[in-house]
């Protein structure tokens, strides 16, 4: 007969266990920022730009997890691709912000989510610029740096600070910039700031108002979506329903559907001509 499954560990447990990795492959990544690029090269696009230290940042975090857990599954952003069989399966963006960083500007994360039979329980965002840690553990709230964060109280869309990101294709981007000419004169502002890991994390403790993308992978939002639901963010796609891809808005409860309704009626999840 099969072994009856271990029982998996608290979702507390998950995310301390994230935390430690996380800061660890920030460090990584904070003692390579100012070192000359070996390796820069792009993946779907000319602007697509991936680097030894995504590789080495993904390397660290899943050899780290496994180390600790060796029976679980992991998705990375880099190619880590295992099923593991305790049911827990590791979701991470080892570097979210990759341009930020061969540019050496703010905005670049590293992002890790627990994910237990299919659903996400534990998630942290680690701020690589700043040290910063966002946790959140589903039905137990979020932090950063261990104390408790909120949401802001915006509750008008006009005077909401919004933030999206970009694709990487051209005819992604065209779509995308004709989305924000619709909407910015209907709002307070646009910010764009290249990790969408920590725009939710942004709109978990009240940095901007709201969020949307888009266009993002499956490792980009569980760990940021988590704590910005845990922090009192409805997160949605365009319908919504619970984003299980792209496109996907967080925001205040009294913005978010207003925004969804902007969104739709502007065409943004028409996708490019």
């Amino acid at each position: 007969m099969p072994q009856p499954r271990p029982p998996v560990p608290p979702a507390e447990q998950l995310a301390a266990l994230a935390e430690a990795v996380g800061r660890a492959a920030a460090d990584l990544l904070r003692d390579g920022l100012h070192r000359e690029r070996a390796s820069v090269t792009t993946k779907s696009t000319a602007t697509d730009l991936v680097t030894e230290m995504d590789r080495a940042a993904e390397q660290l975090v899943v050899g780290r997890l496994l180390d600790a857990r060796p029976d679980d599954g992991v998705l990375g952003e880099e190619g880590s691709d295992r099923a593991g069989t305790s049911g827990v399966r590791w979701i991470v963006d080892p570097l979210d912000g990759t341009t930020n960083y061969v540019y050496r500007h703010p905005g670049v994360s590293v992002s890790i989510a627990a994910e237990v039979d299919g659903r996400v329980e534990a998630g942290i965002v680690v701020d690589v610029w700043t040290g910063e840690c966002f946790r959140g553990v589903l039905g137990g709230g979020a932090t950063r740096d261990g104390q408790p964060i909120r949401v802001s109280g915006a509750t008008e869309l006009a005077r909401g600070l919004v933030a999206t990101g970009f694709g990487y294709a051209p005819e992604q981007r065209r779509h995308q910039g004709r989305v924000v000419a619709a909407i910015l004169d209907r709002i307070r502002d646009i910010r764009r700031m290249g990790s969408a890991a920590l725009d939710l994390c942004s709109v978990a403790c009240g940095r901007v108002d709201a969020y949307y993308e888009l266009s993002l992978g499956p490792w980009d939002f569980p760990a940021g979506a988590l704590i910005a639901s845990e922090a009192g963010a409805v997160v949605v796609d365009l319908d919504g329903r619970p984003p299980t891809a792209a496109p996907l808005l967080a925001a205040t409860p009294a913005l978010a559907e207003p925004l969804r309704a902007l969104l739709v009626e502007v065409g943004a999840g028409s996708g490019p001509d």
